[in-house]
């Protein structure tokens, strides 16, 4: 065996030892960023809530005038949860204060979109998702 093989060797050890290094950093850091319940249920709003806010332009485009309102709520609400789902992932100090708007804004909409839930499945998604981010909100707002 020459120099070269040894030298050869020995970076392909280090190699693997700063790789397997990394997988563990990885893997260390998605177990410590698992996403909350607050930051899940406000990605479930979001979600629900582009849905119904599609389906309200749609009937608005339509001339249904009656879906203004419902439009205008869900619209807000996304603003405030997109907000509040990355505050939660980010363990941000100030998720407490955000979630404590985000109730408001949460209730505002499941009120409006019960309105509509008979005749819209998007409504009543988006109204049923609302309330649950509600009571994410409420167990850690200021």
């Amino acid at each position: 065996m020459n120099r070269r093989d040894v030298l050869l060797g020995g970076m392909a050890l280090a190699g693997a030892a700063v790789v397997g290094r990394a997988q563990a950093a990885e893997h260390d850091h998605m177990h410590h960023a698992a996403p909350s319940a607050l930051a899940d249920s406000a990605s479930d709003c979001i979600q629900k809530g582009e849905v119904c806010l599609s389906h309200c332009l749609e009937l608005l485009g339509q001339g249904d005038k009656d879906m203004a309102a419902c439009a205008q709520t869900v619209n807000q609400m996304l603003a405030v949860c997109g907000a509040l789902q990355q505050l939660a992932n980010q363990k941000s100090k100030q998720t407490a204060r955000l979630a404590s708007i985000a109730m408001d804004v949460c209730k505002q909409c499941e009120d409006e979109c019960k309105k509509h839930a008979d005749k819209h499945d998007s409504c009543k998604a988006c109204g049923a998702s609302c309330a649950a981010c509600y009571k994410e909100c409420k167990k850690i707002a200021a």
